[in-house]
């Protein structure tokens, strides 16, 4: 834990992807250590069964994530995990708690702002997944090459002295079929939270971060950690803010950070 941590009511973090070249280890280790939050609501694909299954890859970074989320149980911090589809494995253990960490389904969170908020990974909502899953494995491999792409671009960008950038990322939202995926899945997914009467949903499976009210309940995204590196933070005065973390912070500047986006009121 860093000397400042930041003091929160929450985090919430998705598509981690624990396993894949592209995971961004330390910069979630660096993320967590920054944020003292009583609660951890881990939203899905934290570790991606899909990769693990057809090449083995963990190296030690990823060992010491897990070890990191342990010892926030062991400190007595809250760590709530709802699988997704890469790690839909653990769905079978639905109810149970290892090592201090609770695996549900899904959860209703009552945030300080008064709403309740259905957390979801989201993959239950995308039509890909559910009715082509052989499709949904092809993208995947699509996608992996991608990411790929951005670690030798910012091993470079990083040479030249500029920052982190994700091409995956940016090709995605100017992509229209990708662009339309995204706003359907939010709009479904809004329904959703409408029909089982709260007033927010938190999820994440699109590596899209996002934050808004466009559908009539309060729609949060956490994005991902092996593009935007973003998570969404509760404050103790009922804010949502999603949380960019793309390059480490020092410890005396743990309140530092920028958001992504503005904390909707």
């Amino acid at each position: 834990m860093s000397r400042h941590p930041v003091k929160v009511r929450s985090l919430f973090i998705s598509d981690v992807h624990l396993g894949t070249r592209g995971c961004h280890a330390e910069r979630l280790i660096d993320f967590l250590r920054h944020h003292d939050a009583e609660t951890v609501f881990l939203v899905g694909d934290i570790v991606d069964g899909w990769c693990l299954r057809s090449s083995w890859y963990w190296p030690t970074a990823h060992n010491a994530v897990v070890r990191e989320l342990i010892e926030l149980a062991q400190r007595g911090r809250r760590l709530i995990y709802i699988p997704g589809n890469h790690d839909e494995f653990l769905r079978d253990y639905a109810g149970a708690a290892f090592g201090g960490v609770e695996v549900v389904e899904r959860a209703i969170h009552r945030g300080l702002d008064g709403r309740d908020y259905l957390i979801v990974h989201g993959d239950h909502f995308d039509l890909v997944v559910r009715h082509a899953r052989w499709l949904a494995l092809i993208g995947d491999v699509g996608y992996r090459a991608a990411l790929a792409s951005n670690v030798w671009l910012n091993r470079i960008r990083r040479q030249l002295g500029f920052g982190y950038w994700s091409f995956s990322s940016w090709a995605k939202l100017r992509v229209k079929n990708a662009v339309n995926h995204i706003g359907r899945f939010e709009e479904v997914l809004s329904s959703e939270a409408r029909r089982r009467n709260v007033q927010g949903v938190i999820c994440g499976h699109i590596h899209h971060a996002a934050m808004h009210d466009e559908f009539g309940v309060r729609y949060i995204n956490t994005g991902d950690w092996v593009e935007s590196c973003t998570g969404v933070v509760e404050r103790y005065d009922g804010q949502f803010e999603i949380v960019r973390w793309t390059d480490p912070q020092p410890a005396s500047s743990a309140a530092g950070f920028a958001p992504l986006a503005e904390a909707v009121a």
